[in-house]
């Protein structure tokens, strides 16, 4: 199928467009319908009279933008008109609501008077928290832009005009690090005049770039002093003198080209004659000034971006707009000033330094993305960017005197990490605890590359002290490779520790009844698992995570050998927690006890319930079956139902009913209504502790690939120590999810040092 009738049927098919409005309280009841009109309403109407900045506690207003355009510069269609550009408009509002969380209207007007315009957007303030200004053409766009500023007292921001200005700063001020040239110096020619080209000068003149050294061109040619034909007043501050009177005169020398225009403006005998190490962002969409093959050819020294997603350095205003309104409407600002913007830019910038984490690079389908010439700005789906830009936004705003309230900026951030979903809130608990006492933490396989990017991260997060088993010059060059500083981060080689032999002494004491002699003991230290084992065995460590190179079964055998389990546990567990639907759930056992007794259940169920405690999560457990309360008579609902019995013996405040079905666990309202007796209750189940592996294992995967969940884990349960061991596939976030955990888990044994005494050894 074609692009255009895959986007016709992207549109066309299910509910029509892209959007609808959906209610965010309940209106299921005649009370409901009583609170959300009348009579209710009424009390929130007073209030708001009272104190009009209510509306901003009891009305969405808040986190409402206005969309507006009358489609007179609908993207590359020109003035198509206001119905025609709604489609545009409505994907405003989609971008808005994915990256920021922010609800819109999209309002197509259909004038072409700028006072018209101004005039109808004047009397809808009360309506809307912010306005973004779209598709309207120049140079009507700048004037109602400032009288809007001027009138209104709510942010106002011209995506076209500010948008590219932004995204394409934050590139050029990381382009020109790499290329070792200064704003102060360097020479920069725009093709294109129109809205987004000035709104791009105007913030390169901002960041330190000298007005005569920007040259422009529209149709005409070079836009110079004494020019009259095609001229207006914004064009006529962008007038300079110069003998350059063509795009290709303008290049000659350049060492920056902004191409705001159309296809095929640049030819590569025109680039050729650009300054050494040029850089080169053509944004005409769909097709570029000059295409990344001719500009790389023509070129290879350049550092080239386009508009596209194909292609590196994609500059897309989606890395703008939404998080400069999520930081300007959760200050209140009464505008966006140029000093907003220009933190906008600079957080852009200083994120693409930052190390990437996997899930952003994969979805772009590549390995890895490192700050570069093919990597000088963000990608749109990276979520920190929304963190990054709208805490610098809300930053600003405050400094520049124009925000109504004021943040703490660092619960500003984890305020922004939680509209990420469930699944950030949830770790952010982790997170931070982790944080408040950093441990030591040992990663056997330390040069992996996915070890060395979450040790990076870790140390720079301060959640832990990573320690890596290996070669000291191969994880350095790895490092170096992959642009991370490991300073911070110790690293050990096994072989050649001062620690090795009193290691060795101790494995053959700890296991010589198992048939271990000391030659032995020292053959097995020499390998990574069994010596980070020792480390923490031994307090030279205080957790443990391994498992990405090698089988799990593999991965746990030297923690069981080693670590052993906990006094008066019977065996390890296997537990996942999965962020599912906004919620998140512990399964168990998922990873170890293929058949688990009655007695095993019990034990998982009441150590699941005590890792949901750490996360912060009230535990409510529920043991799972194919029958609900003795509705199926069957030894494997038997063995349940003595689990619970069990587990209610030893833990006698916990609360933990079943057997039961899943779909009936999950159900508050089915339970109170069918199982009043239940000890579930009313409230939400949160722990689901399964009948053996298979169906836990089954469960948790499907949840994670068909359902969209995700999945964190395992999590081991009843070891000696700390310890966790990573399926092969992990990510680096899995890692560091998992690292964080061990963390807070070593805090807790150390704060009751009983905990930690060994029990069984494997």
């Amino acid at each position: 199928m074609n692009r255009r009738q895959a986007a016709l049927d992207y549109h066309a098919q299910g509910r029509r467009g892209k959007i609808e409005v959906i209610p965010t309280k309940p209106c299921l009841t005649q009370r409901d319908l009583s609170l959300a009109y009348s009579p209710g309403v009424a009390e929130p109407c007073l209030e708001i009279a009272r104190d009009p900045a209510a509306a901003y506690t009891y009305t969405a207003k808040g986190n409402l933008v206005a969309v507006v355009s009358n489609g007179t510069a609908v993207l590359g269609l020109g003035n198509i008109g206001p119905l025609a550009g709604k489609p545009v408009m409505e994907g405003k509002g989609v971008l808005f609501k994915r990256f920021a969380d922010i609800d819109v209207f999209d309002l197509e007007l259909a004038t072409e008077d700028p006072e018209e315009l101004i005039q109808t957007l004047k009397i809808l303030e009360p309506t809307f928290g912010g306005i973004n200004l779209e598709d309207i053409k120049a140079p009507e766009c700048f004037y109602i832009e400032q009288r809007l500023r001027e009138i209104l007292d709510i942010p106002v921001f011209h995506d076209d005009q500010h948008g590219t200005a932004i995204i394409s700063s934050a590139a050029i001020l990381n382009a020109l690090e790499l290329v070792g040239k200064s704003l102060d110096s360097v020479r920069i020619v725009f093709s294109g005049a129109g809205a987004s080209a000035m709104g791009c000068a105007r913030m390169y003149k901002k960041l330190g770039v000298r007005p005569e050294n920007i040259l422009m061109c529209d149709t005409k040619g070079v836009i110079h002093r004494g020019r009259t034909e095609g001229m207006n007043e914004h064009k006529a501050e962008f007038a300079v003198e110069t003998e350059a009177r063509t795009l290709a005169d303008a290049l000659r020398g350049a060492d920056v080209f902004i191409g705001l225009s159309a296809k095929g403006m640049v030819t590569p005998e025109m680039l050729k004659t650009m300054a050494e190490r040029p850089i080169v962002l053509a944004m005409a969409n769909p097709d570029p000034e000059i295409s990344y093959e001719e500009a790389k050819a023509a070129r290879p020294d350049c550092i080239m971006g386009t508009g596209r997603s194909d292609y590196p350095n994609q500059v897309n205003n989606v890395l703008g707009f939404p998080f400069i309104f999520r930081g300007a409407l959760d200050v209140r600002a009464r505008t966006i000033t140029d000093g907003m913007m220009l933190a906008a830019a600079r957080a852009l910038a200083a994120l693409a330094k930052q190390d990437v984490p996997e899930t952003v690079a994969k979805a772009y389908g590549l390995s890895h993305l490192v700050f570069g010439p093919d990597y000088i700005i963000p990608k749109p789906f990276d979520y920190r960017v929304l963190i990054w830009v709208a805490s610098a936004v809300a930053e600003a705003a405050m400094r520049d005197g124009v925000a109504r309230i004021h943040l703490d900026l660092d619960e500003y951030r984890e305020t922004l990490a939680s509209r990420l979903g469930k699944s950030r809130e949830t770790l952010r608990i982790m997170f931070t605890k982790a944080r408040r006492a950093p441990r030591r933490v040992v990663f056997p396989e330390g040069d992996d590359d996915r070890i060395i990017r979450a040790a990076a991260a870790l140390a720079e997060d301060r959640m832990a002290q990573p320690i890596l088993l290996g070669d000291p010059a191969v994880i350095r060059a790895r490092a170096e490779t992959l642009r991370l500083a490991l300073d911070t981060v110790e690293v050990v080689t096994p072989k050649g520790s001062e620690r090795f032999e009193d290691y060795a002494q101790a494995l053959h004491r700890l296991r010589q009844r198992k048939g271990l002699t000391l030659i032995g003991a020292r053959q097995m230290l020499k390998r990574s698992n069994y010596f980070g084992a020792m480390m923490v065995r031994m307090g030279d460590a205080d957790a443990l995570v391994t498992g990405v190179t090698s089988a799990y079964s593999e991965g746990l055998k030297p923690l069981l050998r080693v670590l052993g389990t906990g006094t008066g546990v019977r065996r390890v567990m296997g537990l996942h927690l999965v962020l599912a639907k906004n919620r998140a759930y512990f399964l168990a056992d998922t990873t170890v006890n293929i058949e688990p007794t009655a007695e095993d259940l019990a034990d998982i169920a009441i150590h699941a319930a005590r890792t949901a405690e750490q996360f912060g999560i009230e535990a409510r457990v529920a043991m799972l079956s194919f029958s609900t309360f003795g509705s199926v008579r069957h030894p494997f609902t038997e063995k349940v139902r003595r689990a619970v019995e069990l587990a209610r013996q030893k833990q006698p405040t916990l609360v933990i009913d079943g057997e039961v079905m899943a779909d009936v666990a999950l159900s508050p309202e089915q339970l109170a209504r069918d199982y009043p007796f239940s000890a579930l209750g009313e409230k939400r189940t949160t722990v689901l502790v399964f009948p053996d592996l298979q169906s836990a294992n089954i469960a948790y995967k499907l949840l994670s690939t068909l359902g969209g969940a995700e999945a964190v884990g395992p999590i081991l349960m009843g070891l000696a120590y700390p310890a966790h061991v990573l399926p092969n596939n992990a990510e680096v976030k899995d890692i560091v999810n998992l690292a964080a955990i061990a963390v807070v888990d070593a805090q807790e044994r150390q704060r009751q040092p009983a905990v930690q005494a060994a029990g069984r050894m494997w």
